[in-house]
């Protein structure tokens, strides 16, 4: 039988026990999770003030864990029981529907990533939102897209979908199905599946739910862009992510969206955005990127599986693929992502642990304003990105870390297409710069260099440039008084560096801020290893530019040797001069 909540049943009452039992500690949660749980309670005591003019609405969030309870678990040991939403279901959905605008009563969140392990009803979760939306949120002529980068998992979600409604007594009658279709004639509905293989631009779509299943699959943007542009003539769309972890840290679900989340969550470095909800389930890392919790550890796996963890089998299901990956370590990544929801640099023969990498960002610079510089400078070829680093050895064995890229303007909108990058948004923050014409032209590169030496008060040692297609730029800039040393490009010259580079970052004595490019090129990066084991970075294997990475590996090649400056203030002056004249 089905037993709605009451329109009068207190549901924030249980959202507020069940967030302040995240928090406190009474309820297994990881730190992102317990951030959403108290981004929820301040959210509360500043609803309704001029600068946050938001309120949370009981019915509304009702509604929607009501339209769950409709429906019957299609697998596992509650397979033909109707949906009881689980508190975290609650959690999540409570919030997505229940906050609106004070004025426009238009709901808050427009845009919503839950990411969670394998199991905890991801696709079940979805097919209510997308149901929902199609049926009961209340738009008319309502366009739900069902989105991945395959057929087959867009068809996941939608065929879910299409089995729940066929299963619900009550909704009989108030669909149809036809075409691929799920039609909600009453309100001139309709919800498809939408993959990268349909090859649509979006022109033309309009679409009031966009729900995107696994984003961690998808390598481009593509998809996400599609809906997330259509839906600029509705006045409250919804874009909804769930997703585990994956094994590619260079995709957009880690590089763009994991990053953005977690800056929205974090409360001691938060990005303010209202209309973005979030919530991540995973095991805890420390700064450095490893792992706090212990796979092993029963008492961590709800941090990643709030619902799978909650009865005994799901906990079974989690320790039998613990016991497999621990026998076959091969295994063991897929475990990480899917079931612990850990982020993994499996990249064959990747350069980089970008995880490492993203540790090593800082919010503000540190002063270098009369430091030693090494430039290191990657010509490519000039239709390609062109990159300049800066890299700065300083007290303490650290280095800081600068880089700026060029890519002639008419060749601008060919690269966005091949390479399926934000060039033009990295443009707009001054990532890059756009050169005029076709091809670079390396006067650009030359000025710049020049002006940010000269407004920064940096002094330069050398410029670090690889030989290739650099004769006039090298002549040029010798005559301007700079100190050129051609870098050569093999494994002879470039071994050290490179893994000399990767432990620095390793060991957290790498400082740089966040350059988006600088991040991406990071993740490209392949390398090649010779008999000896000596790595180079390998551009006819790397599938992306590397071009900023490699011009930081030549800044690397001269900045390594330099001896660290002693930095007194870090110790006792008395110890700092017996060391030095041995008393």
């Amino acid at each position: 039988m089905y037993r709605p909540y009451p329109m009068d049943y207190p549901i924030l009452d249980d959202l507020l026990v069940y967030s302040q039992a995240v928090c406190n500690g009474e309820i297994v949660a990881c730190q992102k999770h317990q951030w959403a749980c108290r981004r929820f309670l301040d959210d509360l005591n500043r609803q309704g003030a001029k600068d946050f003019p938001y309120v949370f609405d009981q019915k509304k969030a009702l509604l929607f864990l009501n339209w769950m309870k409709l429906f019957r678990h299609r697998k596992g040991i509650l397979t033909g029981q109707r949906i009881d939403p689980h508190p975290i279901q609650k959690f999540v959905f409570g919030n997505i529907y229940g906050w609106g605008h004070m004025d426009t009563n238009y709901r808050r969140f427009n845009k919503a990533y839950w990411q969670v392990g394998r199991k905890n009803a991801k696709s079940q979760s979805l097919s209510c939102v997308a149901s929902y939306e199609l049926m009961a949120f209340g738009e008319n002529a309502s366009e739900v897209y069902c989105a991945a980068t395959k057929k087959d998992q867009a068809k996941i979600v939608w065929s879910e979908t299409d089995a729940m409604l066929r299963g619900c007594k009550e909704l009989q009658g108030k669909f149809r199905v036809a075409y691929n279709t799920i039609y909600h004639d009453k309100t001139s509905s309709e919800m498809k599946a939408l993959s990268k293989e349909d090859k649509k631009t979006g022109d033309g779509f309009n679409p009031q739910c966009g729900v995107i299943d696994e984003y961690h699959a998808h390598e481009t943007t593509e998809i996400y862009d599609i809906i997330d542009s259509g839906m600029g003539a509705r006045p409250q769309p919804l874009l909804m992510i769930i997703t585990t972890a994956g094994h590619e840290l260079n995709n957009p679900c880690y590089r763009v969206e994991y990053d953005l989340v977690t800056r929205i969550l974090d409360p001691d470095h938060p990005y303010e955005n209202d209309q973005y909800f979030a919530i991540v389930n995973e095991l805890d890392k420390d700064d450095k990127g490893e792992l706090i919790d212990d796979v092993k550890d029963p008492s961590c796996w709800e941090k990643a599986n709030p619902i799978a963890a909650s009865y005994p089998e799901g906990r079974k299901y989690i320790a039998d693929r613990l016991d497999i990956a621990l026998e076959v370590p091969e295994k063991m990544n897929d475990v990480l992502t899917k079931n612990f929801n850990v982020w993994v640099n499996a990249r064959e023969q990747g350069y980089m642990n970008l995880a490492k990498w993203a540790a090593c960002k800082v919010d503000k610079m540190p002063g270098l304003t009369g430091k030693d510089c090494y430039i290191g400078i990657d010509l490519s070829a000039k239709i390609d990105l062109t990159s300049v680093t800066f890299e700065f050895p300083l007290e303490g064995g650290k280095y800081a870390v600068l880089s700026h890229s060029f890519v002639p303007e008419e060749t601008l909108a060919a690269k966005l297409k091949t390479d399926k990058v934000p060039y033009d948004l990295w443009v707009r923050q001054s990532w890059i710069t756009l050169t005029d014409g076709a091809v670079v032209d390396y006067r650009y590169i030359m000025d710049y260099i020049k002006n940010q030496v000269k407004e920064n008060g940096w002094i330069v040692k050398e410029l670090c440039v690889d030989p290739w297609n650099a004769t006039q730029f090298n002549q040029e800039m010798m005559d301007d008084g700079y100190e050129v040393v051609e870098i050569i490009q093999g494994i002879k010259t470039l071994a050290g560096p490179t893994k000399d580079f990767r432990d620095q970052v390793y060991q957290g004595n790498i400082i740089h801020d966040g350059n988006p490019v600088l991040a991406w090129a990071m993740g490209n990066a392949i390398t090649r290893m010779d008999h000896n084991k000596n790595i180079m970075l390998d551009k006819a294997k790397s599938k992306q530019r590397i071009d900023p990475v490699a011009a930081l590996m030549n800044a690397h090649v001269r900045g390594m040797h330099v001896e660290p400056k002693t930095d007194v203030s870090k110790y006792a002056k008395e110890e700092f001069l017996n060391q030095l004249w041995g008393l």
